[in-house]
């Protein structure tokens, strides 16, 4: 199996990706919540932008991803069976050193969010914060 290598390798991951996310049943309904159908392309393109960025410095992706997970019912189940998700996509097609990278920053995000969450959600003096 290939690295991720370039932009086209990063559309083909998280096209595969959401496309797991959508039909699951923990995770799923959470992004039908926000995304409905027919709206997913911007979300998307934003990914493929995210991730071009991560990887291979595009900067093409601006914005505050915490900013938008906030508001939603997540917890680290959430977390969790985004993170299995996102490492068997990867894992089914893609194999290297880009590959693990994403793996990591994924994990060590969703670490970051969650712990985020859960102190923002414990001390409501800092519920408008971000």
């Amino acid at each position: 199996m290939k690295d991720i290598s370039n932009a086209k390798d990063i559309k083909f991951f998280v096209d595969a990706f959401y496309h797991e996310v959508r039909k699951d049943q923990l995770i799923g309904p959470v992004f039908a919540a926000v995304i409905v159908d027919g709206h997913w392309t911007p979300h998307l393109e934003r990914m493929y932008c995210f991730w071009n960025t991560v990887l291979f410095g595009a900067r093409e992706y601006q914005g505050n991803p915490f900013s938008k997970h906030r508001p939603l019912p997540i917890e680290k189940r959430h977390f969790d069976r985004w993170l299995e998700l996102l490492n068997k996509t990867l894992d089914q097609y893609f194999s290297g050193e880009k590959t693990e990278e994403i793996k990591t920053r994924a994990e060590n995000m969703g670490l970051l969010f969650q712990s985020k969450l859960e102190h923002l959600r414990k001390n409501d003096q800092f519920k408008n914060i971000i």
